[in-house]
């Protein structure tokens, strides 16, 4: 068992959280990222035992057009603080992971300012994908190469190149060495070369013996990254629409599914990094119609298989969705004093803090086997099995308080974890009533801590549902029946139209294809994760 077997992460985008300008002047560092040292009290006192902040290096702008690998952020200060942070992170029992952008820099690297500079004399020609000195590109150089996301901004590393993959492996190596961290987030996983992704587990296994490596993986068979030979883990973003979605339609059958489906591609072993937004993502706040469902939502969290993640601020319950294609809202700047108080005065937070504890003392909910136990639309009930013992959770998205009759093992006696109140094992079973828009934690009677307070969950903001704007799948399947799909083509032949509606008709093989999977293939228009997604399927 590792330390990240019983993770509870907390995630900070450190730019944003500190409120450093968006433009990087590259003058005299400035030690914004000391301004987040007393939020490390915080991070333990919610439960949290590990910390994923990035990204963290010389940048341009939003911190993903790197700069310089080997030095902090000047924005953020310098490597001496960073050794600091993480020294005191460590100091406290928290784990720190560190992002990794390895797919792609920024254009003021030097290797990228080499080419510039040399053009075909560059030694660093062959450092980019497809460098082409006869094409240009939209700052005018005079010279065209592969980008991310179609942004010349972001040029993409040529990882088939080892002097790439040498560099890169030198990178973590030094991280490591120079401030001992435990973990990477791969950045755009998904379009990674998958031999570049083995190097950099093979310097992980080198470094630490449980160093960490999780990846951003959007689409596709989450296997074919976390797997013994690449990565340790990746990010379930399948979850994270079923958690939200799940409650916002009154639709259990829908986690219900994505669990056994996500379950199905990794097994049992493999534990997913789990959450419920990001920096990428609108806030759980915003994007739940009815604020109650805060709470079975975080319930689902930290009691369903995965590492469990909260993203800074949303633990207060704040507010943040895209304006106009930016993500400044979801990065916002936060004052640590006046958030200093909300384990005692903020219900959501009080919420996150008791989960938080609920899970560092309950095994079950790390290891325990899954196992569902009732599921209707509106509520639902599952078990995490250990050693023949039951930890029963209830959840209910429902207005009206619901009774469920439930298997519960081999105990005589179950008690809330979060209420306190207990009920009594008859014929092996237990009778309990869960409120409207609400949950609970049943543990048997033995397991219960001193540290499990009552909490009043009740208490999180009532709003009437909000009508949210909804995919239609008809207009989808319209606009896909206009492609046809050249099979003899290499997937990498294939334009972005192509290549979704080869996804679509794999899908369609495997089982019915619901609006929501329709909807996700039309929103991804990256070419290089739909080519692996494409070539995920069996």
């Amino acid at each position: 068992m590792a330390w990240y077997d019983e993770a509870i992460f907390y995630h900070i985008y450190p730019l944003g959280m500190t409120g450093a300008p968006k433009q990087n002047s590259y003058e005299e560092p400035v030690a914004r990222l000391n301004t987040l040292l007393p939020w490390i009290s915080h991070i333990k006192e919610i439960g949290c035992n590990a910390l994923y902040i990035g990204p963290l290096f010389e940048s341009v702008g939003h911190g993903y057009e790197t700069t310089d690998y080997k030095k902090l952020d000047s924005r953020l200060g310098t490597n001496e603080d960073l050794t600091h942070f993480v020294s005191e992170c460590h100091k406290r029992g928290i784990r720190v992971i560190l992002d990794g952008v390895f797919n792609h820099t920024g254009r003021d690297f030097f290797a990228f300012q080499d080419i510039k500079h040399n053009r075909e004399n560059s030694q660093y020609k062959d450092w980019y994908c497809n460098v082409n000195f006869g094409g240009n590109n939209s700052f005018n150089d005079g010279f065209s190469y592969e980008n991310w996301g179609g942004y010349d901004l972001l040029a993409k590393l040529n990882q088939r190149n080892p002097a790439v993959k040498d560099y890169i492996c030198d990178v973590i190596r030094f991280w490591v060495k120079e401030f001992d961290i435990d973990g990477i987030r791969l950045d755009a996983a998904d379009v990674m070369d998958f031999e570049y992704m083995k190097a950099l587990r093979h310097v992980a296994n080198e470094v630490k013996s449980d160093f960490w490596l999780m990846g951003e993986v959007i689409h596709g068979n989450y296997s074919r990254w976390a797997n013994e030979g690449t990565l340790h883990s990746v990010t379930n973003y399948m979850l994270h629409k079923a958690l939200f979605s799940g409650h916002n339609d009154h639709n259990y059958f829908e986690v219900a599914h994505t669990i056994k489906y996500v379950d199905g591609m990794v097994g049992k072993n493999l534990k997913l990094y789990t959450f419920v937004d990001n920096h990428d993502v609108e806030r759980i706040y915003t994007k739940l119609k009815k604020k109650e469902h805060f709470v079975p939502v975080h319930i689902m969290l930290y009691t369903l298989p995965g590492i469990p993640s909260i993203y800074y601020g949303s633990e207060f319950g704040i507010e943040g969705h895209k304006e106009r294609g930016s993500d400044d809202s979801l990065r916002p700047a936060l004052n640590y004093e006046d958030y200093k108080n909300a384990v005692e005065n903020n219900s959501c937070t009080q919420l996150v803090a008791a989960l938080g504890k609920i899970r560092q003392d309950t095994p079950a909910l790390c290891y325990g086997e899954y196992k569902e136990l009732l599921l209707q639309t509106t509520h639902f009930a599952y078990a995490r099995v250990l050693d023949g013992k039951y930890v029963i959770t209830t959840i209910n998205n429902g207005d009206n308080e619901v009774v469920m009759n439930l298997p519960a093992g081999n105990s005589v006696e179950y008690v809330g974890a979060l209420s306190s109140k207990k009920v009594s094992v008859v014929d092996s079973r237990i009778q309990v009533k869960v409120d409207g828009n609400s949950g609970e934690i049943w543990l048997p009677v033995e397991m219960q801590k001193d540290s499990f307070a009552p909490i009043k969950t009740i208490e999180i903001k009532k709003t009437a549902e909000v009508k949210v704007e909804t995919v239609q799948a008809g207009n989808i399947i319209a606009e896909a029946k206009k492609t046809v799909v050249d099979w003899s083509k290499a997937y990498e032949d294939m334009s972005v139209e192509e290549l979704q509606k080869a996804i679509l008709e794999k899908m369609r093989k495997n089982g019915p294809v619901t609006e929501y999977m329709l909807g996700t293939v039309r929103e991804n228009t990256h070419h290089g994760s739909l080519v692996n997604w494409v070539k995920s399927f069996s």
